[in-house]
């Protein structure tokens, strides 16, 4: 059984004295619990050493970057490799989030290169694909989504395609309040297992964890995450307050 990630992205959210007073207020709640499933935050680049630090005092708890940049070293001003985050004690970090192809103009081509940084230098990627509500209402979000996977992971061995994180985002619901019904979630969590399938094998599709990404709460958690296909959330808002996502682990360690 695949173990359940539940998966914070801050986004551009919360410097460094408030991811300590988070995990001060997370480490009350979840120490004399503890947690079946994987938990990590994705922090702010300046919040990344104090989350870790932080961190390290809260049971089950890991702390991940939103970013990385494809080359070891150079004149790439504002940008952080994936040895520099390995080095902090990263484990974890974000790749070809939504907003970063909307925003940023980054292609597959580009998260690809970013996926095989992070996997040679021993992170973990969690690479996010999705759909925009055009794409979906015109039924193209099965065909955006394979391309966004195989531009990421097409060269990449079984084993590496083995070492990633899929995070399914359905883009028309991040942030507006929408969410994509379970057996929407399950339907898209299905065909990306029958995607990895075929770049890599059976085995390979089977094993990696498939996260919801796509406005997660505390209210929808459980049925999303009883779904046979979705291993966690790549969660925004609700990751941003301790309770919230103290109650979002706690159904993951229920549903465990």
């Amino acid at each position: 059984m695949r173990q359940f990630l539940i998966a914070g992205n801050w986004k551009m959210n919360l410097g460094p004295a408030e991811s300590k007073a988070f995990f001060t207020d997370m480490s009350a709640l979840t120490n004399d619990v503890g947690t079946k499933a994987e938990v990590l935050v994705c922090a702010p680049f300046v919040s990344l050493s104090t989350a870790l630090e932080a961190a390290a005092s809260v049971k089950g708890f890991q702390v991940g970057a939103q970013n990385l940049h494809f080359e070891n070293n150079g004149a790439y001003t504002g940008e952080t490799s994936a040895s520099m985050l390995k080095e902090l004690g990263c484990q974890y970090v974000i790749v070809g989030h939504s907003e970063r192809r909307e925003y940023f103009g980054e292609t597959d081509e580009i998260v690809g290169k970013k996926v095989a940084k992070a996997l040679q230098e021993g992170l973990t990627p969690i690479l996010c694909v999705g759909e925009v509500l055009a794409e979906r209402k015109s039924g193209e979000q099965n065909k955006v989504v394979e391309t966004q996977l195989k531009g990421a992971l097409d060269g990449l061995s079984a084993d590496q395609i083995a070492k990633t994180v899929i995070a399914y985002e359905p883009v028309w619901a991040i942030g507006t309040g929408e969410v994509a019904s379970p057996d929407q979630a399950q339907e898209m969590h299905k065909f990306i297992r029958a995607v990895l399938a075929e770049l890599a094998d059976e085995n390979v599709a089977a094993s990696v964890r498939v996260l919801y990404g796509g406005s997660m709460k505390p209210d929808n958690a459980e049925e999303l995450l009883g779904q046979p296909d979705v291993d966690g959330g790549l969660i925004g808002g609700a990751s941003m307050k301790a309770d919230s996502l103290f109650k979002i682990v706690e159904i993951a360690n229920k549903l465990t």
